[in-house]
C-alpha cells in the first residue's frame, strides 16, 4: 500500500509537470489597418509673437501697458512725442499748397502764350513730388504711435518713457492669444498625422482639451532629426494659468493605410540578425512552429508584423511559448 502510494505521487507530479509544461495560450490574429495612438509630450508656446517698432525717429512720450498686461485690439500701447512730425507734415502741405498754385499760375500764363507746355509739365512734376512728400510724412504721423493690432499679451518691454527710438528699435514684443503645443515626432509617426486632424490635449491646470494639428512641417529639425508640428489649442482664449514652455500631454489618434499583424508583445520569441520578428505560429493544416515575419512597429505592449490585406489568418502562441518548446515541439 506504501509502494502504491508513493508510485501514484511520482504519477501525479509527472503529469503536472507535463500540463505545466504544455500550458500556453494561443489566438487567431487577422491582419488589419495598422492603428494606434501615438502619446509624446509637447510644450505649451503662442501661435504668433510680433516685435513692435515706431517707423520714425523720436522720445518716447507714451507707453500704456507692461510686461505680462493684456490688451484688446486697437488699444494704444505706446507713442512718440510728434512735436517734429506735425511741424514737418505742416511744412509739406504748405509745400504742396504753393506748387498747385503754381500750376495755376502757368495755366493762366499758358492761356495768354507767355508759359510753354515745358513749363506746365515741370510745375505738375513739382506738384506729384510735393504730394507724395507731404503724404510720407502724414504717414510718419499716422506711425508715431503703436495701436494693438490684435488681442494678445505683451511679453517684452525693451524701452523706457523719454529714451529717444530709432526706426526698427523694438519697443514691445507681443503675442496673440492663440495657443499652440509644439510636438516632435519621428519620421514614421509624422506620415500618419494629418492637416486638421483632432488630437487629445492634457494640461496640469485643466482637463483634457481638444486640439487640432494646424502645422506639419516639410522638413526635420537639422539637429534632433525630428519634425517639430503644431497643434493648435482654438476653444483656449485666455492667458490665465497658461505658461510657454509648460509641458503638455498630446494623444494622436490615427489610421494607416498598411496592413499588420498585431500581436501582444509576450508572443515575440526574438529578433533575428536581419531584424524580422520570431514568434510560434502555425496556419491550416499545419502544427507550430517558429516563423519569421518583418516588423513595421513596435511599442510597449504590441509588436506589429507586416501583412496584406488578403493574407490568411494567423494562430499564435500569445504566451507560453518557452512551454510548447519544452514540450517536445
Amino acid at each position: 500500500m506504501k509502494l502504491f502510494t508513493i508510485a501514484l505521487t511520482l504519477l501525479l507530479t509527472f503529469t503536472s509537470s507535463t500540463m505545466s509544461a504544455q500550458s500556453y495560450d494561443t489566438e487567431v490574429i487577422n491582419a488589419e489597418l495598422y492603428s494606434g495612438t501615438i502619446k509624446r509630450t509637447g510644450k505649451l508656446d503662442y501661435k504668433r509673437t510680433l516685435n513692435l517698432s515706431f517707423k520714425s525717429s523720436g522720445y518716447l512720450a507714451s507707453l500704456n501697458i507692461d510686461e505680462g498686461e493684456l490688451f484688446k485690439e486697437g488699444d494704444l500701447l505706446a507713442a512718440l512725442d510728434t512735436t517734429e512730425l506735425v511741424e514737418d507734415k505742416s511744412s509739406r502741405y504748405a509745400q504742396l499748397t504753393q506748387a498747385k498754385r503754381e500750376v495755376k499760375r502757368i495755366s493762366r500764363l499758358m492761356s495768354e502764350k507767355m508759359a510753354s507746355e515745358r513749363d506746365m509739365d515741370v510745375a505738375l512734376l513739382d506738384v506729384a513730388t510735393k504730394r507724395a512728400a507731404y503724404q510720407v510724412s502724414f504717414y510718419n504721423l499716422e506711425k508715431a504711435q503703436i495701436l494693438a493690432p490684435f488681442e494678445g499679451v505683451v511679453l517684452t518691454r525693451s524701452t523706457e518713457l523719454g529714451e529717444m527710438q530709432s526706426p526698427g528699435q523694438q519697443v514691445l514684443k507681443i503675442a496673440k492669444l492663440e495657443w499652440i503645443v509644439k510636438v516632435d515626432l519621428t519620421g514614421q509617426e509624422v506620415s500618419q498625422v494629418k492637416l486638421n486632424q483632432q488630437v487629445s490635449v492634457s494640461l496640469s491646470h485643466m482637463t483634457l482639451v481638444k486640439g487640432v494639428i494646424s502645422k506639419i512641417p516639410a522638413t526635420a529639425n537639422a539637429t534632433s532629426n525630428l519634425f517639430t508640428i503644431e497643434v493648435l489649442l482654438p476653444n483656449i482664449k485666455t492667458a490665465r494659468g497658461m505658461i510657454a514652455g509648460q509641458l503638455a500631454n498630446v494623444n494622436i489618434n490615427f489610421e494607416s493605410e498598411a496592413f499588420v499583424y498585431r500581436l501582444p508583445i509576450a508572443a515575440l520569441v526574438a529578433v533575428d540578425d536581419e531584424g524580422k520578428a520570431i514568434v510560434v505560429a502555425k496556419s491550416q493544416g499545419t502544427d507550430f512552429k517558429q516563423h519569421s515575419f518583418d516588423v513595421f512597429q513596435l511599442d510597449n505592449d504590441y509588436v506589429y508584423l507586416m501583412a496584406k490585406r488578403n493574407d490568411s489568418p494567423l494562430q499564435i502562441i500569445t504566451r507560453g511559448w518557452q512551454n510548447y518548446s519544452m514540450g517536445g515541439n
